[in-house]
């Protein structure tokens, strides 16, 4: 479930705010229960100082075991210059790495999703910091309750700047595993695309951390400072799919699934407002503090953004000019006429064509699909984003959810998911692989370019909604 692993991946920029020892040791709890470790080093040889941070986690997805490592490291001159960094990712067998330069005002970049390194050069954000500058920064803030200040924070995996508000709190008493301590609270709201993440971290007088928690899928993911062997303790079994599940208040109908759906989702708690994009299929309206969310299976001209030049181009992703996509979109869309036609066609070479669906894989980019056909909805879409593309239609990916009558023992519940859309005749219109094909069963939180770092509205509303009300709109028409 590589959603979740975003939100642990986090951990690792959202870390870089304080002030690292020398090698420091964290357990990994999530909902209380210890799935993983982290370390955080710092080192200064001569002029250069190198900061890593690494994480190592083991979650169950429906009875599936994961397992996923992270890192971050950085380069920086002794007054937080930036001057290099490298991230990397693996789960279930893929591993995707990100490495970057930077000289003046340009970086250079070298990233590898599907066994060959790309490179591209890009501006470096101007006031960008790294994890030694934002130390530093921190530094310059006394600890003083209501202080509050803010940062450019450079993301190696996602190549974002991200701005951080930092606030400082009052001293609060921490049960931590050697005993309590007395620690200033520090909040943070990092300014990702969609929807604010936020994390808290108590620190000690040297900006040490010894808590940071963020809520991750509905629960809390905290670390927890401890020795090494404390860090790298055996885990405890725990399944993430389990907060990720929305359930119907009843059974939905074939029929009203082939037409039209009224949602009305609340809140969990009183949280920031939720968010949910409109689209071509999907119509939002607030009332109160719950949404009214609309979704039709056939999509309606003149809603939802016309595509960027972007959703026509390959991507780290969505590598649509590789000869391998290229002749996997020639060969499914052979004597087809028509996008609608010719998209029908790829959906159902996708469907066919990942042969081994399993929920091991984690995120796949389309080039290591088309390479290795296995996987679930993740790597349907994304491989069916990039066909789309290499045949001249502008396509995006969707996380969301989507209506189970029955999954991993659970009945009427919306799981997790992803699919695609094509901008046809004027619209944005859904193709989903990995199932029977779009119908209003799917609920769509965010859009993007495949890269799953762009998730971030998604993961924000995963375990943080509740279905109140289902209507059908069977007897409607779109507008």
């Amino acid at each position: 479930m590589f959603r979740f692993a975003i939100v642990a991946a986090l951990l690792l920029p959202l870390f870089a705010q304080a002030r690292p020892a020398q090698d420091q040791w964290f357990s990994v709890l999530l909902d209380g229960r210890k799935i993983g470790s982290f370390e955080s080093s710092r080192i200064v040889e001569g002029d250069v100082v190198r900061t890593r941070q690494t994480l190592q986690i083991e979650f169950d997805r429906a009875g599936t075991p994961i397992a996923m490592g992270s890192s971050e490291s950085s380069e920086e001159t002794r007054d937080g210059k930036p001057l290099a960094f490298a991230a990397s990712t693996r789960l279930s067998g893929n591993e995707n790495r990100v490495e970057g330069r930077i000289e003046g005002a340009q970086l250079h970049v070298r990233v590898n999703n599907d066994g060959s390194w790309q490179e591209r050069e890009m501006p470096w954000p101007s006031g960008a910091l790294l994890a030694e500058g934002l130390r530093l920064a921190s530094l310059r803030v006394p600890l003083q309750s209501g202080r509050t200040y803010r940062d450019l924070s450079f993301q190696p995996s996602s190549l974002d700047a991200i701005e951080v508000t930092t606030t400082i709190g009052e001293r609060e008493t921490v049960s931590l595993p050697g005993g309590p301590l007395s620690l200033h609270r520090i909040d943070q709201v990092f300014a990702f695309a969609g929807t604010p993440v936020a994390n808290t971290a108590w620190v000690d007088e040297e900006r040490d951390v010894h808590k940071l928690t963020m809520p991750a899928i509905g629960v809390d993911l905290t670390l927890l400072a401890c020795d090494k062997a404390c860090a790298t303790a055996p885990n405890q079994s725990s399944n993430v799919f389990e907060h990720t599940l929305m359930r119907s208040p009843r059974e939905l109908g074939r029929r009203e699934l082939g037409m039209g759906l009224r949602y009305t989702i609340m809140p969990r708690n009183h949280d920031a407002p939720l968010q949910i994009p409109e689209t071509s299929e999907q119509s939002v309206r607030r009332s109160g503090r719950n949404l009214i969310v609309e979704v039709w299976r056939k999509a309606r001209p003149g809603h939802g953004d016309a595509p960027k030049p972007s959703d026509y181009a390959p991507n780290d992703w969505l590598q649509s000019t590789a000869p391998e996509i290229v002749a996997l979109a020639t060969r499914a869309t052979e004597g087809v006429q028509g996008h609608e036609e010719r998209m029908r066609a790829l959906e159902a070479f996708v469907r066919q064509f990942i042969s081994d669906k399993t929920l091991g894989v984690g995120y796949a980019s389309a080039l290591q699909v088309a390479r290795k056909p296995e996987g679930d909805c993740t790597e349907h879409a994304v491989l069916l984003a990039a066909l789309g593309r290499a045949i001249g239609i502008a396509t995006r990916v969707v996380d969301g959810l989507a209506y189970a009558p029955g999954f991993a023992g659970e009945r009427e519940v919306f799981v997790p998911h992803a699919w695609m859309q094509a901008w046809i005749d004027g619209r944005w219109q859904s193709f989903d692989a990995a199932l029977g094909g779009f119908d209003a069963g799917h609920i769509a939180f965010s859009t993007g370019d495949g890269d799953p770092w762009r998730f971030y509205q998604g993961l924000d509303l995963l375990g943080r909604t509740e279905l109140k009300r289902v209507d059908s709109l069977a007897l409607s028409r779109p507008e």
